[in-house]
This record gives structure tokens, C-alpha cells and sequence, in this order.
């Protein structure tokens, strides 16, 4: 650590922030053995299982967990949002979400921060000191800044993602080796910038986790034939956070957490094939690609994942249910949601939660109307080109889950108890010791 390095020391305590894309807590509770390295923090420090938030997907969970407020504020609802006024939709990257990240309230604090591998953070910042951008970037090349920064990871051969399309292969080795490799050069680079100790937040997230689960949460949490294959890597991810925590000093709090849950996934759920079905949706033609496809007299459609939204009057450009009927509509929706059954006789929905109950902000003019919280098992899609079944099995085994997200910190004194996604962000600042207006977040810290 250099003289320089040595006096921005006393500008307050550090915080190195490691996601690992979701990991459920169970998985690691229940394997303090096979992962002693988050056993450790778990022990010194506190660990225990949070609530996502709804929905309970990554391009929305992780604008909430770096702003601290739901979708409402933050304006990211999922992988695919639709435009207001219009059926266009588009894919939300970082310049979509709407609400303060965490990362700059610390550099408004006069701290620096580096950012990387962050889901919805494309194109890169450059308020902060450094950011390559995570999930949705292009290449490294257009996702790191400045050019030290991009030089270094092209020289450490570090990859945005791994190849997901070799986890639809039946044999999953290749997409492992590709998994390994592409973890393999996130800790080196995460290692780099760890040891040039010119931070006094570190934000990095292990992506690669949830690709994983994806495609062999099922073998793990059932006995599978690639168990192995996915414990072996998970000992990996362990390593890995042990080694980094190593190279912390005593003024730096690690915290480790993910965004989401996962359980094993048995179906698939298409509900505009369903919405169809039942007479709720209609498209023009015979084979429609798109949201915009839909007919005028359709009164509700669907977007991944499990949000549904009436084809409302004034608000859809070709809105067929009025604003005087948008509340028993919405109503006979949700009751048909709530009755809806799979193959195997349990219900679909574990709750359908309605946009009063799940979000509030300035930006929930483009909130669903319905949610669907899926029971175990149920893995919710809603394409517009058909499937034909609204019941079906595809090449993942692993889904999403609201509960059962994880939280570690590495700090005596913090409490994981009722919490969810939403306090990450204002522990932290407490942690950093970085002053902030407890009404700018819809959670509270953890650390006081």
C-alpha cells in the first residue's frame, strides 16, 4: 500500500461488495463443510436468508439492490419493459434505471468506487473510477472505462458472461469448463483491482452463478447426475471469496449476498399461450412475434416474468377494457391466476400480487397490474409466437425464487434478520460511514 493509498485510508472505512447471482442461502447453510470460507463469515460475522423483491428477476433485482427502492423508483420492471403509451418494448440497460446507485452516492461523498460486472450497468459510467459493465454488455471492449481499465481485462482474458447456449447441450461438461474458465478470469481481474487498494468501495458481481443454477439446479438439489459437477464449482466460488476476503485489511467489511433464490424448475409455464386459451388474448395473423401484434379487442397479455397487464383504455394505444371496468377485470384475472393449476395438480401461483402492493415511485406508470409469485417448480415465460402447450419442459432445470435470497457480512455487529434486497444498499453506506436521508430508500440498514 503506497503513502498515497495509506492517507485516503482515513477518509473513512471501506466496503468490498461481492454478488454472487442467485445463490440461495440454503445451498450454502446447508454445506458449511464444502464451503468453510462463507462458514467462516457466517460464524465471525452474520449471514441468513433474505426476500427478493417482485419480480424476482435480475435485470430488476439488481437495479433495486445498488438503488436501495423498488421498480416503482428505479423504472426497471424486467429483461423486457414496455414503452409508455405505445406496445413497443424494449431491453432496460443501466441509463434506464432511474433512481441514485449506491456507487454514486459514494462518489458524491467524495469516495471512489469501482464497479464491475454489475447486471444493468451497459454503457458504462463514467462519474466513477472505474466500471466495466455486466450482463447485457456487447463486449468488453464497449463496457470498461477508462482504458487501463479495459486494457487489463483483455489481458487477463475476462468475458462478460458465460456461453449459455452450451448449457441446452445434454452433456454439460463443455458448458462447465466454460463456466470455470469464465469465473476463473472474474477472480483474477476482482483480484487486480482488490489489491491496487485505490477504493473505498468495491462493487463486483459473479454472474456466473445463476448461469449454473440455471442448468443444474435440479441435479443438485435432487441427486442428478451433474451433482458433482455443480458442487465442484460451487467449492470454487468458495475459494474464491476466501482468497479475496484474505486480501481485505481490518478497515474493509466484506458482504457477499445474492439477488434472488433458486429452486429446481419441473415446468414451464407459457402464459400468453394460456391467455390465449382462455380468451383474455388475441393476435392479428397466424404467426405473431411481438406485443404489438396483438388484436384490439385483447384485454390482457403478459411479459416475463409472471406480469400481467390489462389492455387498458387510455393507457395501451388500442386499450379494450375501460377504466370503469379495469378493477373487476383485473379482479377475474387474478382469480383465474390464483385457480390455475399444472400438470401435477399444484397450483401455479404461490401469490398473485397486485401493482398497489408491490410497487410505489415516480416511475410506476409502466408497472404490471399482476404478478404472478410462482410455487416452486413453475418457471413463468410469455413469448408471442405461440407454443402451442401451455405446459412445457425446455433444456433449463433451474428457476428463479422471491425467497431465499442470501446475505453475508462480515461484521460482528449487523443483523440479518427480517430483511430483504432492499436494505443492502443503505448498509453499506452505514458501513462506509457515508451520511444519507433514511426517506431516499424503501429499506434500512442491517449495521445500525
Amino acid at each position: 500500500m503506497g503513502l498515497f493509498d495509506r492517507l485516503r485510508g482515513d477518509d473513512g472505512p471501506q466496503v468490498a461488495f461481492f454478488g454472487i447471482d442467485g445463490v440461495p442461502y440454503s445451498l450454502l447453510r446447508d454445506h458449511t463443510d464444502e464451503f468453510p470460507n462463507l462458514a467462516a463469515v457466517a460464524s465471525e460475522g452474520t449471514a441468513g436468508a433474505i426476500d427478493s423483491i417482485v419480480p424476482p428477476e435480475s435485470s430488476a433485482c439488481w437495479p433495486a439492490l445498488t438503488t436501495g427502492v423498488n421498480p416503482g423508483e428505479t423504472g426497471v420492471y424486467g429483461f423486457q419493459d414496455r414503452e409508455n403509451g405505445s406496445y413497443d418494448t424494449y431491453v432496460p440497460m443501466g441509463r434506464d434505471v432511474q433512481a441514485t446507485r449506491l456507487w454514486d452516492r459514494v462518489q458524491a461523498a467524495d469516495r471512489d468506487a469501482t464497479v464491475m460486472n454489475v447486471p444493468v450497468t451497459f454503457p458504462p459510467q463514467r462519474n466513477v473510477q472505474r466500471m466495466v459493465s455486466g450482463f447485457l454488455s456487447p463486449s468488453v471492449d464497449k463496457a470498461a472505462y477508462p482504458d487501463e481499465l479495459r486494457e487489463t481485462l483483455q489481458e487477463l482474458g475476462y468475458r462478460i458472461d458465460v456461453n449459455a447456449k452450451l448449457g441446452h447441450q445434454e452433456d454439460k461438461s463443455e458448458f462447465m469448463e466454460d463456466a470455470h474458465a469464465t469465473i476463473d478470469a472474474r477472480f483474477e481481474a476482482f483480484k487486480h483491482y482488490i489489491r491496487q487498494d485505490d477504493w473505498d468501495l468495491f462493487f463486483g458481481v459473479f454472474m456466473t452463478t445463476d448461469r449454473v443454477n440455471h442448468f443444474l439446479f435440479k441435479d443438485y438439489e435432487r441427486d442428478g447426475e451433474n451433482k458433482e459437477l455443480f458442487m465442484d464449482f460451487y467449492r470454487k466460488v468458495d475459494d474464491y471469496l476466501g482468497q479475496l476476503r484474505e486480501m481485505l485489511d481490518d478497515d474493509t467489511t466484506m458482504v457477499v449476498a445474492s439477488d434472488h433464490g433458486f429452486t429446481s424448475l419441473d415446468y414451464e409455464v407459457h402464459f400468453n399461450q394460456w391467455l390465449v386459451e382462455e380468451g383474455w388474448l388475441d393476435f392479428q395473423g397466424d404467426e405473431p412475434s411481438e406485443l404489438g401484434d396483438i388484436t384490439d379487442d385483447t384485454r390482457a397479455y403478459s411479459l416475463i416474468p409472471g406480469r400481467f397487464y390489462v389492455n387498458l383504455e387510455g393507457r395501451e394505444p388500442r386499450g379494450s377494457v375501460s377504466e370503469e371496468d379495469y378493477e373487476s377485470v383485473r379482479d377475474e384475472l387474478k382469480e383465474q391466476l390464483e385457480a390455475l393449476e399444472g400438470p401435477n395438480g399444484t397450483a401455479v401461483a404461490e401469490r398473485v400480487v397486485t401493482k398497489e402492493e408491490a410497487f410505489r415511485g415516480a416511475h410506476d406508470d409502466i408497472a404490471p397490474d399482476l404478478v404472478v409469485i410462482p410455487n416452486h417448480g413453475f418457471d413463468l415465460k410469455a413469448g408471442f409466437k405461440g407454443t402451442g402447450d401451455v405446459f412445457g419442459v425446455g433444456p433449463r432445470n433451474g428457476m428463479h425464487s422471491f425467497s431465499n435470497a442470501c446475505l453475508f457480512i462480515d461484521d460482528a455487529d449487523a443483523r440479518v434478520g427480517d430483511a430483504d434486497l432492499l436494505d443492502i444498499a443503505p448498509t453499506i453506506l452505514d458501513l462506509m460511514d457515508v451520511e444519507y436521508d433514511r426517506t431516499s430508500f424503501d429499506g434500512s440498514s442491517l449495521a445500525r
